[in-house]
C-alpha cells in the first residue's frame, strides 16, 4: 500500500476496465502513466474535481507523446481510499464515464 501526502497508508483499488487500458499499452508508455498514478497517490487532490453526475470523480489531464491523456478517479479521504476508475483520450472519455456511472458508483461504495 502506497503512502500518501499525510505518510497514511493508502489503499488503491482498480477497475477491470483500468487494467485493461494499461495491459493495451506499450512498456514505456506504461512508464509514465505510472508516474502520473504515482504523482495521484501522493497528492490525490491533484485531479479536477468534476460536477453534475460525475461528481464522484477527479480527472488528472497529461500530456503523452503530444497527446492529452486522461486518468479518471475517485478519492475517499475519510477511508483513505483511491479508486482508479479509467484511462484514456479525452475523446468520448466523459461520455464512457457516464454509461460506467453505475458501475462505478457501487464499487466505491
Amino acid at each position: 500500500m502506497p503512502e500518501g501526502q499525510t505518510g497514511q497508508r493508502i489503499d488503491v483499488y482498480e477497475t477491470r476496465r483500468f487494467t485493461k487500458a494499461l495491459a493495451k499499452l506499450p512498456r514505456d508508455v506504461l512508464k509514465v502513466i505510472e508516474d502520473e498514478i504515482d504523482a495521484i497517490i501522493a497528492d490525490p487532490s491533484i485531479g479536477e474535481q468534476k460536477k453534475g453526475d460525475l461528481r464522484f470523480l477527479r480527472v488528472h489531464k497529461f500530456s503523452l507523446n503530444t497527446q492529452l491523456m486522461l486518468i479518471g478517479y475517485s478519492w475517499l479521504e475519510n477511508k483513505l481510499e483511491l479508486y482508479l476508475l479509467s484511462l484514456g483520450t479525452h475523446e468520448n472519455f466523459y461520455l464512457q464515464q457516464k454509461l460506467h456511472r453505475k458501475a462505478d458508483l457501487k464499487l466505491i461504495e
